[in-house]
């Protein structure tokens, strides 16, 4: 709203940097539905919401399958407190979503379909930084579900964000800007500052670098969703480097926005499952040098569009 100042008073001039976040109103699309199976607190304002009633040792029965499919697709992450359930239930349960992948730069549980985070005084985390799975694929995953065997004393929350309401908050020249667009990613920068050389160069062939669309579609909402992350993406095409790296440094501070944003605090046999279409997520490195160990089973995903 513009103001009319007295012919006396001149105001300084004052610009912020350029590509910033604005203060001022997020638009926020809440979740709307409701369930019959189990309960549903949601933890977030447009992301994240806890289920009760649901024992993930047993299988599914198709009709609560169903349901907790919809509630992932509404919320982007479930969770699930107090499942003392081994890693044969954690793969069995992620299996109702579809064929199970593997990561051959993490290492792996008790097989090749369960990664295993292990992290001590001796090997810190590294997943401090938003980012997206497995985007280097030309199929990225569908979504994860992580269990945490080992939480330390203090710290080691996640977080995760709604890339559908990133999008949906952009300026409407930026989105004209970027839809249709695409951009490279590459496992190279987000595993080379902790990865042995010798493994990722094993792997160079197999994984080269792969285009994406800057903004995918959900291929079951059909929402617009934000798609390049900072631990992966290294380029957009088409633009030289310094538009391109400037487009998505503002890109990749979207994640950033704590409305659009979850943060889950970790106890022994607490589960999460997210759509990794959808989201980005952020493990928080605050705990070392005090242990914690989780487990992950991936499930695979479509090629983006």
């Amino acid at each position: 709203m513009s103001v009319d100042l007295p012919a006396r008073i001149q105001l300084r001039e004052a610009v912020t940097p350029a590509d910033g976040i604005l203060e001022g109103p997020r638009i926020l699309r809440e979740p709307q539905k409701s369930f019959e199976l189990f309960g549903l607190r949601p933890l977030g304002r447009v992301i994240g919401a806890e289920i009760d009633g649901v024992d993930l040792a047993r299988p599914l029965t198709p009709e609560l399958r169903a349901e907790l499919n919809r509630a992932l697709l509404e919320w982007k992450v479930l969770f699930f407190r107090d499942q003392d359930i081994t890693s044969a239930q954690q793969r069995a349960f992620a299996a109702n979503w579809g064929e199970l992948e593997t990561n051959p730069f993490i290492a792996r549980g008790d097989d090749d379909h369960v990664t295993r985070f292990e992290r001590t005084a001796a090997m810190p985390g590294y997943e401090n930084v938003w980012h997206t799975d497995v985007t280097w694929r030309p199929n990225p995953a569908l979504g994860s579900v992580l269990r945490l065997i080992e939480v330390p004393p203090i710290g080691g929350d996640t977080l995760w964000a709604d890339m559908a309401a990133a999008y949906d908050n952009l300026p409407e020249d930026v989105r004209a800007r970027i839809d249709g667009l695409t951009a490279v990613h590459d496992y190279l920068p987000g595993f080379a500052r902790f990865s042995d050389p010798a493994l990722l160069a094993r792997w160079q062939d197999r994984f080269p670098p792969v285009e994406h669309p800057v903004v995918r579609t959900h291929p079951e909402t059909g929402r617009r969703t934000l798609f390049v992350n900072q631990a992966f993406t290294t380029h957009i095409v088409g633009l030289d480097r310094a538009e391109s790296d400037r487009l998505l440094r503002y890109l990749f501070l979207q994640a950033h926005t704590p409305e659009f944003q979850v943060r889950f605090s970790w106890r022994p046999n607490s589960v999460a499952f997210w759509d990794n279409r959808a989201t980005q997520h952020y493990a928080v490195n605050d705990y070392h040098p005090h242990v914690r160990i989780a487990e992950r089973v991936a499930i695979a995903g479509d090629r983006p569009f």
